[in-house]
């Protein structure tokens, strides 16, 4: 690498300057040896190497931190816990505030900042670990001024805060930007977001951004689906090089493919859809960390039409039935549905889930092979014990005794089962909304609908087996 070289005295800032920005360089430079990353350490002045940190462009995870060009209003932010949201909005602020020195005007001059409650305003987008005061460098550090609620940049720029709980505040101040942080919790958020767009109305192309775990709601989705709002979205995965070591293993361990994990870690947007049989919070309330004590074990199989690449799913679910005192309950142990299978691999998916779970039966739908399907399971084991089942009424006639199981608490999910939660959320009472058949879902009720039928049967089993 070409470096202008300076005398030793030159060099002593490099002692000075902090590991923060030491390993902001280093982090830059990942791709470059140690001899040419010294080389260049060498090379610059101790303004340059100081200023390193404060370059977000350099640091912006792509498509995630980095604001979309073209003409938009607002710009949402949606990710997960520690996605790197907060930094986000902080940097598009004071690239908004900040002029080419510190005593020149930037393009705006009058901020809005408002977050769910003054304190998290105050305590996050202003003073946070990735707030506005942390992002800004020495010579362009704003002050804070609490008894106005005021930033204040050396440059004349001013952030002023608001809780999005006293929508009545904004009115009468006026802005050419605005900061909006986890607008999916505003406890007052249409109001708010009203009295918002009517204060911005300084400036030329007055915008917005809104940083936020997404969460259902009214204002959330309106805001989502505007004409003018464009997104970026990241999970908490993508920011791992700034969390703490062994945080995201944990948190993904426990939650990772629920549907608070999905929110909370993915950054997904997870609703309920109106008439659905299954509603979010009761699948979740279904979900237990261990199988308990099972009596026996079954694999349901809902068999696919065809074969075909563009054929549905075969869906192949493995369940247990549990006895608690004088009741029975039964518990999801896996989702090994396959896609787009010929026959005779999702016939052999079957058997081995059977062997790997040591169940006592394989149940499966002859709607549409009839005998083929118990035909296609004896050609991998002929001595299969298996039970054909035949759907006489709709999907979700179907489903409907299920979900009452799941409502009386007797249904429980040993883990997390994110392809089959979904099509579960997405049965309606009017029938399936999902995409393509609910292949994992039909396997469930079949899995369920058995072991539940023949509960009585093993009330004098004596034997409990474990897992």
């Amino acid at each position: 690498m070409n470096a202008i070289r300076q005398t030793e005295p030159e060099r002593q800032h490099r002692s000075t300057s902090t590991p923060l920005e030491m390993s902001f360089v280093r982090e830059f430079l990942s791709c470059a040896s140690d001899a040419e990353i010294e080389e260049l350490l060498d090379g610059l002045s101790e303004n340059a190497l100081r200023s390193i940190s404060y370059l977000f462009e350099l640091w912006a995870i792509e498509g995630h931190q980095v604001a979309p060009e073209g003409d938009w209003n607002n710009w949402m932010i949606m990710g997960g816990r520690g996605a790197g949201k907060t930094r986000a909005g902080a940097e598009w602020v004071r690239g908004l505030v900040e002029g080419p020195t510190p005593d020149v005007p930037g393009a705006c001059r009058r901020i809005a900042l408002i977050g769910e409650t003054y304190d998290q305003a105050r305590d996050v987008m202003v003073l946070g670990d990735s707030g506005l005061i942390a992002c800004c460098p020495p010579d362009r550090k704003p002050r804070w001024i609490a008894s106005r609620r005021v930033l204040v940049w050396p440059n004349g720029a001013e952030a002023q805060v608001f809780s999005a709980s006293d929508p009545e505040a904004m009115r009468g101040p006026q802005f050419d930007g605005a900061w909006c942080d986890e607008l999916a919790k505003w406890k007052k958020g249409q109001h708010a977001w009203d009295m918002l767009q009517f204060a911005l109305r300084l400036g030329d192309d007055p915008r917005c951004v809104v940083t936020t775990t997404p969460a259902p709601g009214a204002l959330f989705e309106e805001v989502l689906g505007e004409e003018g709002t464009v997104v970026t979205q990241a999970a908490t995965s993508a920011n791992t090089a700034n969390l703490a070591p062994g945080f995201l293993k944990a948190v993904t361990k426990r939650y990772g493919g629920t549907a608070l994990g999905r929110q909370e870690l993915d950054g997904e947007l997870i609703k309920d859809l109106p008439g659905a049989l299954w509603p979010r919070d009761r699948i979740e309330a279904a979900r237990v960390p261990e199988a308990p004590e099972l009596e026996r074990i079954v694999v349901a199989v809902d068999p696919p039409v065809t074969g075909r690449e563009d054929s549905d799913a075969c869906g192949i679910v493995v369940a247990g039935l549990h006895r608690e005192g004088d009741s029975w309950k039964a518990v999801l142990l896996a989702d090994l549905s396959v896609e787009a299978a010929s026959p005779l691999t999702w016939a052999k998916a079957a058997i081995a889930a059977r062997d790997d779970w040591s169940a006592d039966r394989v149940v499966a739908e002859v709607n549409q092979g009839g005998d083929l399907v118990e035909n296609l399971l004896r050609q991998v084991d002929r001595n299969v014990s298996y039970r054909g089942v035949h759907a006489s009424r709709s999907k979700q006639a179907r489903a409907e005794p299920v979900a009452a199981l799941y409502e009386q608490g007797r249904v429980l999910h040993a883990g997390s089962f994110p392809a089959l939660e979904d099509e579960m959320a997405a049965m309606l009472r009017s029938g399936y909304s999902g995409r393509g058949s609910p292949d994992r879902l039909d396997a469930l009720v079949w899995a369920v609908t058995d072991l539940m039928q023949d509960a009585e049967a093993v009330v004098n089993r004596p034997q409990v087996r474990g897992l």
